[in-house]
C-alpha cells in the first residue's frame, strides 16, 4: 500500500472517530458502530454516486433514504440555491412574503393532481420536513371540523402498516411496531384499517380483489365511527417504510368515494411516492383521485434541502377565516417557506419540464424489470415487486411469503454490509432489500445494481 493510500485510509479513520465521538445518528442502535454497522464517511456526491473519504464509490440505490431526484450535486439545483442565497436565505412567512415561496406554490398547484367535477387544491402551507407536513395536515383536518362546532369529530383513520413520520402526531397514524411501540403511552388513538398490500393476498386473489377486500373494512370503520372521524390518511400506491408493500390503484379510489360518503377528509401522504417515483407525478393520479390535502416533502428539492408542502382545498382554507384569532390556524415553523429551499424546489420542478424525466423514468423502470426478473428465482426470493421507479426483494426461508428469517439471523444486515463491501447502497427494511435509485441512473450503473444485488441475497442467506 502506498504512503498515499495510507494517508487517504487514515483520514477516513480520522473521521470515523470525530464522528463517534459527537454525534448520535438517526435510525441507528448506536452500539453497533463501529463493529457491527460500518460507519462510511462521505466526502462528496457525483451523479449516483457517492465518494468515501477513503476515495471508494458508492451507487446510492436508495436515493439517500428517498430524497435525491436527479443525482447529488446536480448543477441545474445548486446554481438556483447559489443565485437565491446572494439576494434572499431566509425572511419570516408571517407577515411578510417573497418571489419564491409565492412562485412555488403557484406551480405546485398547477400539477397537483386533479379530479373532474372537484375543485382543485388551492392552498399551499409550507413545513420544515415530511413529518412537519402530516402535522400540519392532521392537525388542519381535526381544526376545519372544531371550527364548525363539530368537536366529536376528533379520530384519525389509517392504515395498517403505514408510516407518516416519527413527530408524536405523525406517529400516532403509524402503525410500525418498531417505531410506535415505545412511545406509545404518548401517542392519540387512531383506528386502523386492513392495509390493501397485494403481497398477504389470499390464495388465488388478484391485487384488485385484494384491494377491493380492504376496502371494505375500511367502509366497516367508516360506519362504525359515523360523525367521529375527521381524516383518513394513507400512502398511495406503495406503503414504503412498511417493507415497500404495493397495492392496486383501486383501493384509493374505494377510499376517495368512502370519504365522500361519509364526510371524511382524505389526506394522502405522498411524501416518499411523489414526483415521479411511481411512475406519474403523483402517485394518487393512478386513481383518477384527488385528496382533499396532499403532502409533499423528500424528492420536492430534488433532495437538497428540508422543505415541505402541504396542498390543501378552498373549503379547507376559507373554514379558518374568522375575526377570532383562535379559529386561525397558528400552526408555525421559523423556517416556514425558506427562500432557498424553494429555490430548489423551483429548480426540481424546471427539470421535469426540461428533460421529460417521466418519458425517461418509464424506460429505467421497464430495464429495472429486466434486469430483476432473473433475481426472481432465487431461492430465497418470496416476491419481487415494482411501481415505476421503485422496486423490492421480499427475502423469506426458502422463497415461501408465509415462513420469514429468524429476525435473529439479520439478514437485512447481512445483506446491507455485503452490498457495501461491492460498492453499492442498499439499505433494506427489515428483510426486504429494495431498488429506488435517482432518475440520472445509466444502463452500466443499473448493471452494477443488479448484479450486487444478485450476490448479496446468495451471500446474506447462505447462513438459512
Amino acid at each position: 500500500m502506498s504512503i498515499h493510500d495510507t494517508a487517504i485510509l487514515d483520514d477516513a479513520g480520522h473521521w470515523r472517530s470525530r464522528d463517534l465521538h459527537v454525534l448520535w445518528h438517526p435510525c441507528t442502535q448506536m452500539r453497533e458502530h463501529p463493529d457491527v454497522l460500518p460507519l462510511v464517511p462521505i466526502e462528496r456526491g457525483e451523479g449516483a454516486w457517492l465518494v468515501g473519504r477513503d476515495g471508494r464509490r458508492y451507487l446510492d440505490a436508495v436515493s439517500s433514504w428517498w430524497t435525491n431526484l436527479f443525482g447529488h450535486a446536480e448543477p441545474r439545483i445548486a446554481q438556483a440555491i447559489a443565485k437565491q442565497a446572494l439576494t434572499l436565505e431566509q425572511v419570516i412567512l408571517a407577515g411578510f412574503s417573497h418571489a419564491p415561496a409565492v412562485e412555488l406554490a403557484e406551480k405546485l398547484l398547477a400539477i397537483a393532481p386533479r379530479e373532474p367535477g372537484r375543485a382543485s387544491l388551492a392552498k399551499v402551507f409550507y413545513a420544515d420536513n415530511g413529518s412537519a407536513g402530516v402535522e400540519v395536515a392532521l392537525k388542519m383536518a381535526f381544526h376545519w371540523f372544531r371550527n364548525r362546532g363539530e368537536d366529536k369529530r376528533s379520530k384519525f383513520v389509517a392504515l395498517a402498516n403505514g408510516y407518516h413520520g416519527e413527530t408524536i402526531g405523525a406517529l400516532s397514524v403509524g402503525d410500525i411496531p418498531l417505531y410506535r411501540r415505545v412511545y406509545a403511552p404518548l401517542l392519540a388513538e387512531a383506528l386502523f384499517a386492513p392495509s390493501p398490500d397485494s403481497y398477504v393476498a389470499e390464495p388465488g386473489e388478484t391485487a384488485a380483489e385484494c384491494a377491493e377486500r380492504a376496502a371494505d373494512g375500511l367502509r366497516e370503520i367508516i360506519e362504525r365511527h359515523a360523525g367521529e372521524i375527521c381524516a383518513l390518511i394513507l400512502e398511495p400506491r406503495v406503503q414504503c417504510a412498511g417493507g415497500m408493500r404495493m397495492h392496486d390503484p383501486l383501493y384509493l379510489r374505494r377510499a376517495r368515494e368512502l370519504c365522500d360518503a361519509h364526510g371524511v377528509f382524505l389526506i394522502a401522504d405522498e411524501i416518499a411516492v411523489g414526483f415521479g417515483r411511481t411512475g406519474t407525478l403523483f402517485a394518487s393520479e393512478q386513481s383518477g383521485v384527488q385528496p382533499d390535502l396532499l403532502c409533499l416533502s423528500k424528492g420536492l428539492t430534488g433532495g437538497f434541502l428540508p422543505l415541505a408542502a402541504v396542498l390543501a382545498t378552498q373549503t379547507i382554507y376559507d373554514g379558518f377565516l374568522d375575526d377570532s384569532r383562535e379559529r386561525a390556524f397558528l400552526h408555525s415553523h421559523s423556517y416556514t417557506g425558506n427562500p432557498l429551499a424553494c429555490a430548489a424546489a423551483l429548480a426540481t420542478l424546471s427539470i421535469f419540464d426540461a428533460d421529460d424525466v417521466l418519458a425517461r423514468n418509464r424506460a429505467t423502470a421497464s430495464r429495472m424489470t429486466e434486469l430483476a426478473a432473473p433475481l426472481a428465482e432465487l431461492p430465497h426470493v418470496a416476491d419481487v415487486r415494482q411501481a415505476g421507479m421503485i422496486l423490492a426483494f421480499e427475502l423469506t426461508q426458502g422463497g415461501d411469503k408465509r415462513t420469514p428469517f429468524d429476525p435473529s439471523l439479520r439478514i437485512g444486515l447481512r445483506a446491507y454490509r455485503a452490498a457495501l463491501e461491492r460498492g453499492v447502497v442498499l439499505r433494506p427494511l427489515g428483510d426486504t432489500l429494495y431498488w429506488m435509485p435517482p432518475y440520472c441512473i445509466d444502463d452500466d450503473q443499473l448493471l452494477l445494481l443488479a448484479h450486487t444485488t444478485r450476490d448479496t441475497i446468495i451471500e446474506a442467506t447462505a447462513c438459512a
